[in-house]
């Protein structure tokens, strides 16, 4: 997913930094601005899933898996397990949060024409269907085949974290790059869940959760008029109206994130997601990334792990690294100069190794695709947690190569990695 510079009026990506007022600068250390930065939220992430692993493995973990299991709701009701209550009710949470973000882009920012989006969009489809063909090599004719999607995603919230931390002196064009490619590889994700992991829709109620969607979008342009807070309070109740009818209908809950995100009015839409920003990367995002990484690991000879295993290990870092970098180049070969800053082919390989950092959207791709294979399941999850460090690792030491190169051609026209951050309010006209 992808953080948004509100300075300049563009979005960047769930994880901004360097959080600042209308009036100046925050401290830097306030948990706000932590939450905001590029960098802390990708840690408290890993601090999650490494923290869940341990738990699973050690003399608690029977306790807490059974914890994730406990129903939780109105009885007879509306009833789900603590695990489900996470993936698909505050996921839907996230989910809107990417909506709003593909929303701005699309009319305003670097999606907006064919000719700007056309180089990351060739990029993207390499980092689909050449990790697709990868983790296929390794399963092909077995169960764990249909978990072809898993290795498909990239986790911006880690990507643009290593561009902080390593990136210093890189130029503008390849983090508006990578901004791009995550943003298209967001709406493949989204399309895989909508389509892949549906089953038995009720018509109907998918039908009232549309008649909801359409009524916040009008409600959400009123928000200008007197009758503001009773409006907030349609809008929440309606919001949570629509999820409820979208989980009835069979359609994965988290779609109605998107729905939503979409159809709000976009000025109300970008100030909700900044005031959600680190509500999402403090709460929600960790314990999504704890409860899947609540696995146990197979007392097994690694011989003896399922092919999803080695697939998603494998079609992580060097699928994404492939066809990033490979389809990036065909782009620029093709008449594409100019619609984006120009990318060597070393700068196309460093976005692509921070393309291989699968996390959050893996991990729920992985939960969906054997979710009535809990073995299939908790490989998979391993092979993406374990797919995504070995990507971590080589994205850390080819970006910090390509920030030496810059800062060694071109000392005094250093650019920080890191995006600047939203203002608590932006003002009228400020986005376009």
């Amino acid at each position: 997913m992808a953080p948004v510079d509100w300075s300049s009026g563009v979005p960047g990506s769930l994880v901004g930094g360097g959080a600042r007022t209308p009036t100046g600068p925050l401290d830097e250390r306030t948990p706000v601005s932590l939450l905001r930065s590029a960098r802390f939220p990708a840690i408290v992430l890993l601090a999650a899933a490494v923290l869940a692993l341990i738990l699973a493995n050690s003399p608690l973990g029977p306790g807490v898996l059974a914890l994730k299991d406990t129903y939780v709701g109105i009885p007879g009701v509306f009833e789900m397990s603590i695990g489900h209550w996470i993936q698909d009710g505050l996921l839907a949470v996230f989910f809107f949060m990417v909506a709003v973000e593909l929303q701005f882009e699309l009319t305003n920012g670097e999606l907006n024409s064919a000719r700007k989006a056309l180089q990351p969009a060739i990029a993207a489809a390499g980092g689909v269907l050449v990790p697709i063909a990868v983790f296929l090599a390794f399963t092909w004719g077995t169960e764990s085949a249909q978990g072809w999607p898993i290795p498909t995603a990239t986790d911006i919230a880690f990507a643009l974290g290593v561009l902080a931390v390593f990136g210093k002196g890189l130029p503008s064009g390849i983090r508006i790059f990578l901004l791009a490619l995550a943003i298209l590889d967001d709406i493949v994700g989204i399309i895989f869940i909508a389509v892949l992991f549906t089953t038995g829709v009720d018509f109907l109620m998918l039908a009232l959760a549309a008649l909801a969607v359409i009524v916040f979008g009008v409600l959400s342009r009123q928000l200008d008029s007197r009758a503001r807070g009773p409006l907030i309070v349609a809008l929440v109740i309606l919001g949570i109206l629509t999820w409820v009818l979208v989980y009835l209908s069979g359609v994965h809950a988290t779609i109605a994130g998107v729905a939503l995100g979409l159809a709000m009015a976009q000025q109300p839409a970008l100030r909700t997601r900044h005031a959600l920003e680190p509500w999402v990367n403090g709460i929600v995002l960790p314990l999504f990334a704890f409860s899947a990484a609540l696995v146990v690991i197979p007392a097994v000879s690694p011989s003896e792990l399922e092919p999803v295993f080695w697939g998603v290990l494998i079609a992580l870092p060097l699928g994404k690294i492939i066809g990033i970098t490979l389809f990036g180049w065909v782009s620029l070969r093709i008449g594409n100069r100019g619609a984006t800053p120009h990318l060597s082919f070393a700068d196309l390989l460093a976005a692509g190794s921070l393309g291989g950092i699968g996390f959050t959207v893996s991990l729920l791709l992985s939960e969906l695709a054997f979710a009535d294979a809990p073995l299939l399941r908790d490989e998979a999850t391993l092979g993406v947690l374990g797919g995504s460090l070995i990507s971590l690792i080589i994205a850390g030491a080819l970006v910090a190569q390509r920030a030496r190169h810059y800062r060694k051609i071109a000392p005094d026209a250093v650019v920080e990695a890191e995006p600047a951050v939203p203002p608590s309010t932006p003002t009228s006209g400020q986005l376009g």
